[in-house]
């Protein structure tokens, strides 16, 4: 897989308006200085989406669930109390201890968890997933390419949980895996503020991607009445 023969496809299906999608991994090391973001940390997506590296370790993630689904930080004992009582984001706290026991989030093996938009790495070696923030109509694409070769009704999911667990904690769980899933995430309303009001997000796991990254040219997304009518409209 080549990252340039990647994004030359991506523009050719989606079109130049269509923004690039974002990479992350872990490391040993930084990539960027780890600078501290009080809150969520997808307050500091807005500067890798303009091409700039965000390189996070426990110290700099200001949110105790952003540290935990991150693999940085075993259960804080809070969450489940948290999640239903304060954010109200399930009816009672056992509720919230019975998703976490399920979702068994695993711990990181490195210091360092970086993102970066796709045109800032040179490969795909070591990536943990691939992330879009995109509109409906590209939405549309993605998980029509998704289903392309698979009939599985999990092939596109969408679960409950945080932003940072939509995007980190899933791919590295689908990873364990080597889960086919793909995840639309975004629906938590303490992220939302932080991304357009017409944007989701949709991530791709490296157990999966590895298999979509070979199948894109011969979806819907090529050559095709209806896709080609979509892209205009991305486009216009």
């Amino acid at each position: 897989m080549e990252v340039h023969t990647f994004i030359r496809n991506y523009r050719e299906a989606f079109g130049e308006a269509a923004e690039l999608p974002i990479l992350f991994w872990y490391s040993d090391e930084p990539v960027e200085e780890a600078d501290k973001i009080n809150g969520c940390f997808f307050k500091g997506m807005g500067k890798v989406r303009e091409g700039h590296i965000l390189s996070l370790q426990v110290e700099s993630i200001g949110c105790r669930g952003g540290k935990f689904y991150t693999g940085f930080i075993d259960r804080p004992d809070m969450i489940p109390q948290f999640v239903s009582l304060k954010e109200k984001y399930k009816k009672s706290p056992e509720m919230v201890v019975e998703y976490l026991d399920e979702l068994q989030v695993l711990r990181a093996e490195k210091s360092y968890l970086n993102f970066a938009r796709i045109d800032q790495v040179e490969s795909f070696e070591g990536m943990v997933g691939i992330f879009f923030l995109p509109t409906p109509d590209i939405l549309s694409g993605l998980t029509s390419w998704a289903y392309f070769d698979r009939n599985d009704p999990d092939t596109v999911s969408s679960l409950f949980s945080s932003g940072c667990c939509a995007v980190v904690a899933q791919a590295v769980l689908e990873n364990r895996q080597e889960g086919k899933r793909t995840f639309i995430g975004f629906f938590d309303p303490s992220v939302r503020p932080f991304i357009e009001p017409d944007r989701l997000s949709f991530m791709i796991p490296m157990s999966r991607f590895k298999e979509m990254y070979h199948t894109m040219r011969q979806s819907c997304l090529f050559d095709t009445h209806a896709w080609k009518k979509i892209k205009v409209r991305i486009n216009s």
